[in-house]
């Protein structure tokens, strides 16, 4: 294992060898700081609540809200899962619109169909997944880390190829 920063990081290619770890630590956080780049090239943070399959996360937004027009310039996005700040989950991905209405329809009866606080209705906070103003964000991580003070970390990264 590589010595970063003082602490052990070990990389797995693997999803599988973090995925427990992942979903329980996220599962307990629910809510994550997320970070863009703005049209100044600046960070902008704000909480976000994605429902995550595996290792592929979703956002319901408006799509003009000030995080649609900072994904248009830029799509990387930065995710923070701190509720336990001594074994955070750090998550760096892309988010890409989703536009087909038959996805994004299973996407809005999988949210309905978790159980708060990782679902809920979310017609609660938009009108219909087939509104036009409402979009449906896909967040294809490329790095998630585990990480935990003391201890080290686990990054899991897509292999790109």
């Amino acid at each position: 294992m590589p010595i970063v920063e003082g602490f052990e990081v070990r990389i797995v290619n693997d999803f599988a060898e973090i995925a427990r770890e992942f979903h329980e630590r996220i599962n307990r956080t629910v809510y994550c700081v997320a970070a863009t780049i703005d049209k100044r090239n600046r960070p902008k943070t704000r909480v976000l609540h994605p429902i995550w399959e595996g290792n592929t996360g979703w956002i319901w937004t408006y799509r003009d809200s000030p995080k649609a027009a900072h994904l248009v310039k830029n799509p990387h996005i930065s995710l923070a899962y701190a509720v336990e700040p001594f074994k955070p989950v750090y998550v760096e991905c892309t988010a890409a619109w989703m536009e087909d209405l038959n996805e994004k329809k299973r996407v809005w009866e999988l949210c309905a169909a978790t159980p708060p606080p990782m679902g809920g209705d979310p017609a609660l906070g938009f009108p219909g997944h087939d509104y036009t103003s409402v979009g449906l964000l896909k967040l294809t991580p490329w790095r998630i880390q585990v990480y935990t003070l003391g201890v080290g970390a686990i990054n899991w990264q897509r292999e790109i190829g």
